[in-house]
């Protein structure tokens, strides 16, 4: 089963604190995932500041500069996943590197019919 773990974190934290994860650490767990059969894509966000918001209300479009809502954490990347389930998908997003310092959010790939 497919899992998508959004990595969320206080981008002054994710790079700043004591605990905080290298970019070589991250790549290493990621590349461990791939060699392992789990790793399906994952990629690391540029800063929050470089966002577009996009919303259609009433057939009409706005774009906003920067993320969807003030929140104190800011999505700053993905691993796309495979799990047997979601017990697995846990264990997996529980060594992502910067859980230390943010959250992993664990979401199951919604199957499509068509």
């Amino acid at each position: 089963m497919k899992y998508l773990c959004l990595v969320y974190s206080d981008e002054q934290d994710l790079h700043g604190l004591p605990d905080s994860p290298e970019d070589t650490e991250c790549h290493a767990y990621a590349q461990g995932l791939a060699e392992r059969g789990h790793m399906l894509a994952g990629e690391a966000l540029e800063p929050v500041a470089t966002a577009t918001t996009v919303r259609v209300r009433g057939g009409q479009m706005s774009i906003t500069d920067g993320p969807f809502a003030e929140t104190k954490e800011q999505l700053a990347g993905f691993y796309m996943i495979d799990a047997k389930d979601l017990n697995e998908a846990i264990t997996i997003a529980a060594g992502i590197p910067p859980a230390r310092v943010g959250s992993i959010e664990v979401r199951p790939i919604r199957q499509l019919q068509v």
